[in-house]
C-alpha cells in the first residue's frame, strides 16, 4: 500500500530530526575549537541510491557537495553490494569525492531487513591533515601532494572492526593527532546514532516505506523548485567578479557565468572562468556545483526541502581545466575562495532575473588566519579561524553585520576558548565602523579582530581575499570595504600579504584583521535621515 502525504511528510521530517541528531552528536562529543566552537562539520541523510535527502542546519559548502561525493565512491570507488552494515568508507581526496583534505568524509549504509534503505553520511573540517603549513591550509601551496595526508576511499571499520593500521597512519602524519582522531571518533558515533534513527523509523514503516518515502521526497522537492523557476522570467542573464589572485602567480583571476532560465530549468555556463591557477584555490565539480546550487535555492520565493531533488532542474556547464574544474594535481586548499565568489557572481545574475529579491554582495571569502605557536620547549600548539564580514543590503532592508552568509554557516571560537587553551590573546575585537557599503540601504559591517602571540615564536597562515576587489553594490550602492591584514610590532604597522605561508612572528607580536562589509543596496542619496541617524548613534558610520 502506498504511503499518504501525511505519512510522507512524518518521515520527512524524521530523516531530517536524524540528521539533527548526528550534527549534535559531533557538537557535544568533538575536541577541536574548529569543530566544537567554530562548528566546521555538516551531517545528512541519503537515498539507497546515493543522494541527499535529508540534512542538518550547517554548511552549504558542505551539504551540496556530500551527495556528489557519496556518488562518485558508489560509480568509481566502492562495491554497494559488497558495503557491509557495519562498515564505514572515509576519503578525503578532492579527486575521488572530496572537497580539501581538510574535510574528511565517513558514510556507513544502513540496512533494515537485510534491504539497504539509506546512508548515513558526516564531514568534519580537521584541525590539521599535515602537509607544508600548520592547519593544513598552505597559501603557496601547487600540488595537491604539498596539502597533507590524502585518505584514498578506504573501509575504515570493517566488518565491525577499525582499522588499526590505517587508524595509526593519519594519527602520525598530522599535527595534533589527539584533537583530529578524537573529531574524527566523534564522526563515527555519529554515523550510529544515524543509522539507529532510521532503523527505528523503519521498525514502523517498513524498509518499503523508507525507500518509498525517499523516492517522494526527492520528487516533491524537484516539483517546487520547477515551480519556483517557472514563476522567474525566462532570459539569459551574465555577470562576472574577480578574485584578488591564486597567492602564487600574482594575477587576477576571473569568474564568469551566463544563466539562461527556460520555463521550469535553469543552465549555467561556467566556462568563462578563468583556466585552473598554480595556485590553491581550484575547485572540482563538486565543489563549484555547490556554489550554483545554494544560490539558485536562496533565490526562490517559497520553502522547499533542500536536498538532491532540488539540483534536478539545474544543469551546470564547465570547461575542463578551469579554476571550476580544475584537474589533478592541482592545488585545492582554499577552494572556498572560488566557491564564495561564485555566489557573488550567481546573486548577480539572480538579481536581473529577480532583482526584488537579492541582495548586494556579501562579504564573499573566508578570512582563514592559522596560528601555529611555538613554546620555548617546542611544544607546539595550533589555531585555525575562520573570520566572516558583512552581508550584502537588500532591497529593503540593511546588511547584516559580521554575520556568517553564503557558503558557510560558521560560528566564532569564543575569546575564551582560545586564552585557555594556547598562548594567544585577543586584545581587540569588534564591528568595523564605515566598512559597509553606502546605499539607500547600508551594507552590513566588516569586524575587526586582533591576535598577540604570547609564545616565544609561532607561524602565521593567511587564505584570504576582497583585498584587491571589494563586495559589489547594487540599484546604485556602494561596494563595500577591502580587508587589511597587518603585523604591529613596537607600535610599527607592517602589512602581511592576505595570501601568506610562514610568517614568523615573536612574542608580544599582534596580528590585526579587518574584513569587508556588504555592498549597498539603492543610491545613498536617498536614505533616511532616521537611518543616518540611527546609524550615527550606534557607531556604524
Amino acid at each position: 500500500m502506498s504511503l499518504g502525504p501525511i505519512e510522507i511528510e512524518v518521515i520527512r521530517n524524521a530523516l531530517t530530526a536524524a540528521a539533527a541528531e548526528m550534527d549534535v552528536t559531533i557538537w557535544r562529543t568533538s575536541r577541536s575549537t574548529i569543530v566544537r566552537e567554530l562548528l566546521d562539520y555538516s551531517t545528512a541523510v541519503f537515498d539507497a541510491e546515493g543522494n541527499n535527502v535529508a540534512q542538518s542546519a550547517r554548511i552549504p559548502q558542505h551539504l551540496n557537495s556530500m551527495g556528489a561525493a557519496l556518488r562518485t565512491l558508489l560509480d568509481r570507488f566502492v562495491d554497494a553490494d559488497a558495503w557491509g552494515e557495519d562498515e564505514v568508507v572515509a576519503t578525503n581526496d578532492p579527486y575521488c569525492g572530496a572537497q580539501h583534505l581538510n574535510d574528511v568524509l565517513v558514510f556507513k549504509p544502513v540496512f533494515v531487513e537485510g534491504v539497504r534503505v539509506a546512508y548515513v553520511g558526516a564531514l568534519c573540517h580537521h584541525i590539521d591533515m599535515g602537509g607544508m603549513a600548520p592547519g593544513s591550509y598552505a597559501a603557496t601551496a601547487t600540488e595537491v601532494f604539498q596539502e597533507g595526508l590524502r585518505i584514498p576511499p578506504l573501509k575504515l571499520i570493517e566488518k565491525g572492526v577499525l582499522n588499526q593500521s590505517v587508524w595509526a597512519m593519519i594519527g602520525q602524519n598530522v599535527r595534533k593527532p589527539t584533537l583530529m582522531l578524537g573529531d574524527l571518533q566523534s564522526q563515527l558515533a555519529s554515523l550510529d546514532v544515524g543509522a539507529a534513527s532510521i532503523r527505528r523509523l523503519a521498525a514502523r514503516y517498513g524498509s518499503a516505506g523508507i525507500l518509498e518515502a525517499c523516492v517522494r521526497i526527492l520528487d516533491m522537492s524537484e516539483a517546487a523548485m520547477r515551480a519556483a523557476i517557472r514563476a522567474m522570467p525566462d532570459g539569459r542573464y551574465e555577470f562576472e567578479d574577480c578574485l584578488d589572485e591564486d597567492g602564487v602567480s600574482g594575477q587576477v583571476v576571473r569568474l564568469h557565468a551566463v544563466m539562461t532560465i527556460a520555463g521550469d530549468e535553469i543552465s549555467v555556463d561556467l566556462t568563462g572562468c578563468a583556466d585552473q591557477q598554480r595556485g590553491p584555490i581550484n575547485c572540482t565539480p563538486a565543489m563549484s556545483n555547490c556554489a550554483v546550487y545554494y544560490s539558485i535555492i536562496a533565490a526562490t520565493d517559497g520553502a522547499m526541502p533542500a536536498n538532491a531533488g532540488c539540483y534536478r532542474p539545474i544543469r551546470i556547464i564547465h570547461r575542463e581545466g578551469s579554476v571550476t574544474h580544475c584537474q589533478a594535481p592541482a592545488s585545492v586548499a582554499h577552494r572556498v575562495a572560488v566557491s564564495h565568489r561564485l555566489a557573488n557572481v550567481m546573486f548577480g545574475c539572480l538579481h536581473q532575473a529577480v532583482p526584488e529579491r537579492m541582495p548586494a554582495a556579501y562579504y564573499g571569502g573566508s578570512y582563514v588566519a592559522t596560528f601555529q605557536t611555538i613554546a620555548a620547549d617546542n611544544r607546539r600548539e595550533v589555531l585555525v579561524e575562520i573570520e566572516i564580514g558583512g552581508t550584502g543590503a537588500a532591497p529593503a532592508k540593511d546588511g547584516v553585520n559580521a554575520w556568517s552568509f553564503g557558503m558557510h554557516n560558521n560560528s566564532n571560537i569564543p575569546v575564551e576558548m582560545i586564552e585557555s587553551s594556547m598562548p594567544l590573546s585577543i586584545t581587540r575585537y569588534g564591528l568595523l565602523p564605515g566598512s559597509g557599503g553606502a546605499g539607500q540601504y547600508r551594507g552590513g559591517l566588516g569586524l575587526f579582530r586582533e591576535w598577540r602571540v604570547e609564545s616565544p615564536s609561532a607561524v602565521f597562515t593567511a587564505n584570504m581575499d576582497r583585498f584587491r576587489f571589494p563586495p559589489y553594490g547594487l540599484a546604485g550602492g556602494a561596494p563595500g570595504s577591502l580587508g587589511r591584514l597587518l603585523r604591529i610590532r613596537d607600535g610599527v604597522e607592517t602589512p602581511i600579504a592576505p595570501k601568506s605561508d610562514g610568517v614568523m612572528l615573536q612574542k608580544g607580536d599582534v596580528v590585526r584583521l579587518e574584513t569587508s562589509g556588504g555592498g549597498g543596496f539603492g543610491a545613498g542619496s536617498v536614505r533616511s535621515g532616521e537611518a543616518r541617524d540611527r546609524d550615527a548613534a550606534l557607531g556604524y558610520a
